[in-house]
């Protein structure tokens, strides 16, 4: 088996060779932005449909039991389940989003190196080749020098947080029903618990991806 010294390179690497490293690089850091998309998709696709199928069963125990005890039972033994599970799906979709920013920002400084080997053809490429706010906007397809509104509002991970928000203060207000608050009580609380609940997530959604910005 060869030792360090005898894999040395005699000279400084040819830029073909180079230009074929970054390339393979390049190609697996692409590879691994695929899945992390896919994970995001069907991780949100799965819980979308979990939470189809559980409104499905709601309605045909509610419909059976004219929205009565057994409906109440039921629904307080099964909506807890889903935020459970909307919370693990929002905090993954955060860090793959995460992920994403990182994946970007080390294509970007594949990019630089290719400019490093051949500097005139940076008026051929679209997408940006630098490690700052308005280079990493360019490659997502945006000429912005700062991070959008709409990068937060358009996420998966805050659309999911919605449907975990509404099924928070469906939660929140069966219960207040269930102690007897009353109809007109219950819909209040409901209403305060997934605007809270809503809030919060994108207030962490908001403060992780900033910390990711500028980490990197």
């Amino acid at each position: 088996m060869p030792d360090e010294e005898s894999i040395q390179p005699d000279g400084p690497t040819p830029p073909g060779v180079r230009a074929q490293i970054l390339s393979t690089e390049h190609w697996s850091l692409l590879a691994t932005r695929s899945l992390a998309w896919s994970e995001s998709f069907s991780r949100a696709s799965w819980f979308v449909t979990v939470v189809s199928a559980t409104m499905v069963a709601l309605a045909l125990v509610a419909q059976s039991t004219d929205f009565g005890v057994g409906f109440q039972i039921f629904a307080l033994l099964v909506i807890p389940l889903l935020v459970v599970i909307g919370v693990a799906t929002v905090i993954r979709l955060v860090q793959l989003n995460g992920e994403d920013v990182e994946l970007v920002i080390g294509m970007n400084r594949l990019r630089r190196g290719y400019l490093a080997i051949a500097p005139e053809l940076e008026e051929y490429f679209i997408t940006g080749h630098r490690e700052d706010i308005a280079g990493i906007m360019r490659t997502y397809g945006t000429r912005r020098t700062r991070i959008p509104a709409t990068q937060y509002v358009s996420s998966i991970a805050l659309l999911v947080s919605v449907i975990v928000a509404v099924l928070v203060g469906a939660l929140a207000g069966l219960v207040a029903d269930t102690f007897g608050a009353g109809r007109t009580v219950a819909v209040i609380v409901g209403i305060a618990g997934g605007i809270a609940v809503l809030a919060t997530v994108v207030l962490l959604i908001v403060r992780h991806a900033r910390r990711t910005w500028d980490r990197n």
